[in-house]
């Protein structure tokens, strides 16, 4: 077979497979870089807003609009089901057209779903108007972080991928905060405010420069990455790696999907499949879109539950308040409410889950597969894993009002063996280092 075959010369690999560190000066970090990554991660706030949207919206949009309880599990789901179509063609579009240009599509896809959900006279249109927006974050969830990855310096893309992160939860926190004061229509419509603010913002910031090698724009790729890291920097070994890796991988296999079922790419599959499933099933997309359904099944005020969860995702403390309450709510379980759980109990869990759960898992599994993901592949592979993550969003959001003793402990506790045994540290390494040695790297037996 064609893989048996003897491998051209890895980059960043000795003839033992072992890596070959290099370390290059172009790594400071640029007012152009900062820019790029807070205009790509407006994108992430755009998703912020859409999951956060359903929660503090569902007693307005139910009263308004006479929706029963199956209605409502409709709308809440179909955003994840507009996510897998989204998600379905994201790395092919990202491929294509490139990472602005899939950043810029999914604007405008989702422009067009806020403005149906804000007019939408019945359910009909406000599931289109919901799935739309579905279909925008499918896209935007896989390119931004590809984006940040690929345009950063190693020592501090964890850094800056991280702010895909915190605009997701500024993005919920604030829909939770400003949900409670404003009707949905409005709130919808302010949804439109960071699409906008992405959409202008494309035109200041560069394209991808691992893109542009892979599309064989070489002039485009050296102008780029002089933009990212200065004009007067020494981009010679960066521009040297970058190139050595692409041409590789393009000659050990093609880009197609067909190509994701070579063994050598087991390993980053798994690696990437699994943090995303063990996210989805860890409870995110039931407690996120039904956050004042549970407040209110306790008999905690939704709309003061709903201010304070959005005040705890913002704030630091979020977890020092979670354990004082849980102290609290034990107390008043022991003097007034027997072993009946308190309203407190109920808002002190959903203050816990949001405060660790967003820790970690909320936004590693995407940072993760960002940086692991070969370029021969990644758009391919992207949205394989793009669409299981989505489809399982789907199935825990849809499931979630019917099935309220759902416990997500046991998923969790397997999560934690999954990434002990087989995720790899990726600090301080570049994206060619850490995709080789994943490469190389015997699949898990």
């Amino acid at each position: 077979m064609e893989e048996d075959r003897e491998a051209p010369k890895r980059p960043l690999l000795d003839n033992n497979g072992g890596e070959l560190r290099r370390d290059f000066s172009s790594t400071s970090v640029t007012f152009i870089v900062v820019f790029s990554t807070l205009v790509a991660a407006s994108g992430s706030y755009v998703y912020g807003n859409a999951v956060g949207y359903s929660s503090p919206a569902k007693s307005g949009i139910v009263n308004d609009l006479g929706l029963t309880l199956a209605e409502f599990s409709i709308f809440g789901s179909i955003q994840s089901i507009g996510a897998m179509f989204g998600a379905l063609g994201s790395g092919k579009l990202a491929d294509v057209i490139g990472r602005k240009g899939a950043m810029g599509v999914s604007n405008i896809i989702c422009i067009t779903g806020w403005l149906a959900i804000a007019f939408a006279k019945g359910a009909w249109w406000l599931d289109v108007g919901r799935f739309l927006v579905g279909c925008g974050i499918g896209l935007i969830s896989y390119v931004v972080p590809i984006y940040i990855a690929e345009i950063t310096p190693k020592n501090v893309r964890g850094t800056f991928l991280s702010t895909k992160h915190l605009m997701i939860s500024f993005g919920k926190a604030l829909f939770f905060l400003i949900g409670s004061v404003v009707s949905w229509r409005t709130l919808a419509l302010i949804g439109l405010v960071p699409c906008l603010f992405q959409l202008l913002g494309l035109l200041f910031i560069p394209e991808s420069p691992r893109w542009l090698m892979k599309m064989e724009l070489v002039k485009k790729f050296e102008n780029s990455l002089y933009r990212l890291r200065g004009e007067n920097a020494d981009i010679s070994e960066e521009k040297a790696e970058i190139k050595d890796y692409t041409e590789y991988c393009k000659k050990i296999s093609g880009d197609g999907i067909l190509s994701l079922f070579q063994r050598k790419y087991a390993f980053c599959l798994t690696i990437g499949l699994g943090l995303l499933l063990f996210q989805q099933f860890g409870g995110l997309g039931g407690i996120v879109f039904y956050t004042s359904t549970i407040l209110q099944s306790a008999g905690f005020p939704s709309n003061i539950g709903s201010v304070v969860v959005g005040i705890a995702q913002i704030s630091a403390t979020g977890i020092c308040l979670g354990c004082f309450l849980t102290g609290l709510s034990f107390l008043l379980k022991d003097l007034h409410f027997g072993e009946k759980p308190t309203p407190v109990l109920a808002l002190v869990g959903i203050l816990v889950y949001y405060a660790s759960f967003g820790v970690g898992m909320e936004g590693m599994p995407w940072i993760i597969a960002s940086e692991i993901l070969p370029i021969n592949i990644k758009g391919s592979a992207g949205s394989v894993i793009n669409v299981a993550s989505w489809s399982s969003s789907w199935l825990v959001s849809y499931s979630f009002n019917f099935i309220f003793e759902w416990s997500s402990a046991g998923v969790c506790a397997a999560n934690v063996l999954f990434i002990w045994k087989l995720v790899p540290e990726t600090k301080g390494r570049t994206l060619e280092e850490l995709q080789a040695s994943l490469i190389t790297r015997p699949s898990p037996q």
